[in-house]
């Protein structure tokens, strides 16, 4: 079997700024969720698409932000994306889909736990993350463990971070540390771009391994190396705490990857489909892809 990790939270806000906004009956907001739900079928339509976790931040602060006042939160985020994060949650459910609503850690961390326990099982034939987020990068793993970007459609095994980034998937969180990650609301360090982090770290791998003096460096055609070297030991710890965030935990509860296989939407899928006024077709579809599945919806 071949399993899916969704980040759900992209998801939803991929949906958000790219799907038409429409209004329930009751007035809310619900076009991120409809969009939501489209996407999700999409992927279950795939024939190798049978095991599915998908992973929300049930609220977006999480343990990062006690470690550093800069990290992300909730502020910013439009009020109407906001409110749909509990009924994002609740119709991918009654679609019948695994979900992990994550309050103090994030959802990528339920990504990087599913990948780490499950890509080495025996009955997994792959493992991939539905995610362009850079910090899954880190968790890729030969072309077993896998990281697609369902927007534009590549795929990216451990070939494929290197060719990206320039630095093999353990050397993520050290990459992000030095050139910073606006998503998540970490700048990085000062004068450190993607082309230097990765030459220094293609050579020495990890921070800790970079010699204190530029002068021992051996990375071939580098330019600034005195100014880079003066900026990462003067802000090693910073950069160290970066490295911390941007490191995924694998100790987030998911379950048994048996229990991830998709059997069809719930009963509470018409109900939820009627609350977000999704046209009649997604129920009609997902309904004919259980069956399809010979695992006629409950």
């Amino acid at each position: 079997m071949k399993v899916h990790l969704v980040d759900g939270t992209y998801e939803l806000f991929r949906s958000y700024f790219g799907a038409p906004a429409a209004t329930s009956p009751a007035g809310r907001e619900v076009g991120a969720t409809r969009g939501l739900m489209r996407s999700l079928l999409g992927l279950l339509t795939q024939p190798d698409v049978t095991h599915v976790g998908v992973a929300y931040d049930h609220v977006i602060e999480s343990f990062r932000n006690g470690l550093y006042d800069g990290y992300k939160t909730s502020a910013g985020v439009p009020r109407e994306l906001l409110a749909q994060f509990e009924l994002a949650e609740r119709a991918t459910h009654a679609l019948g889909l695994v979900v992990w609503p994550i309050v103090e850690f994030e959802a990528d961390d339920a990504l990087a736990t599913a990948a780490a326990r499950f890509g080495e099982e025996a009955e997994v034939e792959q493992v991939v993350i539905c995610t362009p987020d850079k910090d899954l990068g880190q968790c890729v793993t030969g072309s077993r463990v896998v990281q697609l970007d369902r927007r534009k459609g590549e795929t990216f095994d451990e070939a494929g971070i290197v060719a990206k980034f320039g630095v093999p998937p353990e050397s993520i969180p050290d990459y992000l540390a030095l050139v910073g990650d606006s998503a998540d609301g970490f700048p990085g360090l000062q004068g450190w771009g993607a082309k230097s982090a990765a030459a220094v770290l293609a050579v020495y791998g990890h921070l800790e391994d970079i010699p204190p003096a530029a002068g021992q460096w051996e990375v071939p055609g580098l330019r600034g190396a005195a100014k880079l070297s003066a900026v990462l030991q003067q802000e090693l710890a910073l950069a160290v705490l970066f490295r911390r965030i941007a490191t995924l935990e694998q100790d987030v509860p998911v379950g048994k990857v048996d229990d991830w296989e998709w059997r069809g939407p719930t009963a509470r899928f018409a109900e939820v489909a009627e609350a977000i006024e999704a046209p009649a077709h997604l129920l009609v579809r997902a309904r004919r892809l259980a069956a399809e599945r010979g695992t006629p919806a409950g």
